[in-house]
């Protein structure tokens, strides 16, 4: 008696994991390939939110918290009480020390966190431009001046070589910008050189020398569209990394004025009333946590989404992707 055969069942499809390669759709366009990745890492919309969170208060910062001096950057203050007052009427968060509003503090060290870490990217992102650029595509003599020369910044750590510039140049917001780029785009310009080492002798860059393109037009049509990646990686990923520093300085007294909308300088108005007082310790925890929190989400949403812009632009995960 032969065996009796059953038809085999069709394949159940399996359910895509996380970070999985996400296969190109016929007639797919490649931004809506971009968002399918996106959308795959719960943990990048989760960055996202939080950075779309931070860029509504900043821009919406006059409505949220209405200006009363003529510059909107400082915080208003009613009285000159030492004691922080707890959150109630009027001051929805708390104050610090000197009655500075928190939420105000907030609302508006938001704008400034955004305005500072954009200008030191763009600063940095400048410079690496130029220098990796010439570096990392005419070689020879002027590689080594310029990579000795980044060599030497390196050697000092950030931070330290952060403060000893800002106490020469002398404590303002612009002088902290310039201290932490001359920190920052020696990183970028080792990256970029690399880069171009890697793209200037590939096919279509020699295709375009033997046409007799300019070396100009070859570096600005042909090999930083090829290698700007990395550095849009690095930037992302650097955004938090740059509003922990500012914030560190301003929280040594070396970066905004008193009373200037600043996260860093909120948690130093606060540090004399971190141990709260003998019966309860907590009594003042608003005046630590609201900026604390408010730099630790900031940093978590670049962080997050720096990774998820790291899995969308590496070309070497586009093949498979």
């Amino acid at each position: 008696m032969s065996a009796v055969r059953t038809p085999p069942s069709p394949a159940t499809p399996a359910l895509p994991l996380p970070g999985s390669p996400v296969r190109p759709r016929a007639g797919e366009r490649p931004w809506h390939r971009t968002v399918r990745r996106f959308q795959r890492n719960p943990l990048s919309v989760l960055g996202a939110a939080i950075i779309l969170f931070f860029v509504a208060l900043a821009v919406l910062a006059p409505v949220l918290a209405h200006p009363t001096e003529r510059n909107p950057y400082l915080i208003p203050h009613s009285g000159y009480a030492s004691d922080p007052r707890p959150p109630g009427p009027g001051h929805p968060l708390g104050t610090t020390e000197q009655q500075f509003d928190l939420y105000y503090g907030v609302i508006w060290g938001a704008r400034t966190a955004f305005v500072v870490a954009l200008t030191v990217i763009a600063t940095a992102v400048a410079i690496a431009l130029v220098l990796g650029s010439l570096s990392g595509y005419y070689g020879g003599r002027v590689d080594e001046i310029v990579m000795r020369v980044t060599d030497i910044v390196l050697a000092f750590p950030g931070l330290i070589l952060a403060v000893v510039i800002v106490a020469v140049l002398g404590p303002s917001v612009r002088n902290l910008v310039i201290a932490i780029a001359a920190v920052e785009w020696p990183t970028y310009t080792r990256l970029l050189r690399g880069e171009f080492l890697r793209v200037r002798d590939m096919e279509y860059v020699q295709a375009a020398r033997a046409l007799g393109a300019g070396d100009f037009w070859v570096i600005l049509r042909h090999v930083i569209p090829n290698t700007v990646y990395p550095i849009l990686i690095l930037a992302s990923l650097n955004m938090g990394n740059i509003v922990i520093t500012f914030a560190a300085l301003s929280f040594l007294g070396l970066g905004v004025p008193p009373g200037y909308a600043d996260w860093g300088q909120l948690i130093n108005l606060s540090h004399n009333w971190i141990t709260g007082t003998a019966g309860d310790p907590f009594t003042y925890w608003y005046t630590l946590v609201v900026p604390g929190a408010a730099i630790f989400l900031f940093v978590l949403g670049w962080n997050l989404l720096g990774d998820a812009f790291r899995d969308i632009f590496d070309p070497r995960l586009q093949g498979s992707r």
